[in-house]
């Protein structure tokens, strides 16, 4: 039997660099490992979704900087102010003696000496005359019109003055002695006195209205 020389094997190698392949799937082949009874499939390239992050949390208030004043503060309007009870006006007593023009220096002088024994400030007291002037103010006239002026200014004794006074003069106890004059005057001088005393005004004879404010009474 002929023996026939044994034929050398050739092994596949891989082509050098630069070689191509003969085709694209022998390439493919090389690099993918065979498995049995599946069939090798392309790799399916799957798009990357982004992951959503934290949400973010509410933006705070800055807080207020020294330099930079805060919103104003809403301050309540004021209401009306309570309206003050009306001060009640200090009413004059008024009391009334009898008594002639003839007659009414010496009622004046008696009740003068009344108001000293209860306890009036002699220079709290104005005499006002209508008639014929006071002893007592002819008395300090005698002495100079600078004088007698002076002593109303001190104001530490009973003053005695004629009713037209015109001076700003005002006491407490005014006695008003109607010893003469017309009746006209008499009602002006009862007006006068009315608003130059502040406590009691005594009226000696006739003058002003016959019902007076105050509370009528004997001095």
């Amino acid at each position: 039997m002929p023996v026939f020389p044994e034929e050398p094997e050739i092994h596949e190698s891989l082509p050098g660099p630069g070689v191509p392949f003969p085709r694209e799937s022998d390439a493919q082949a090389l690099h993918t490992p065979a498995s049995s009874g599946a069939t090798a499939t392309a790799p399916t390239t799957v798009a990357a979704v982004p992951v959503p992050g934290p949400r973010p949390a509410p933006p705070r208030a800055a807080p207020p900087r020294a330099d930079r004043p805060g919103p104003p503060r809403l301050i309540p309007k004021p209401g009306p102010a309570p309206r003050r009870p009306a001060e009640a006006v200090p009413q004059v007593e008024v009391q009334r003696v009898a008594a002639a023009p003839a007659q009414a220096l010496d009622r004046a002088d008696e009740a003068v000496d009344r108001l000293l024994d209860a306890g009036r400030d002699p220079g709290q007291i104005l005499v006002l005359t209508l008639g014929e002037a006071h002893p007592w103010q002819q008395h300090e006239l005698s002495f100079g019109e600078e004088r007698y002026w002076a002593q109303l200014a001190e104001g530490g004794d009973v003053f005695y003055a004629d009713a037209g006074l015109a001076r700003p003069v005002s006491r407490e106890v005014v006695v008003l002695v109607a010893n003469g004059g017309p009746a006209a005057r008499a009602a002006e001088a009862y007006t006068a006195a009315l608003g130059r005393a502040t406590a009691l005004l005594v009226v000696c004879g006739e003058a002003g209205p016959a019902a007076a404010a105050g509370r009528p009474g004997r001095a």
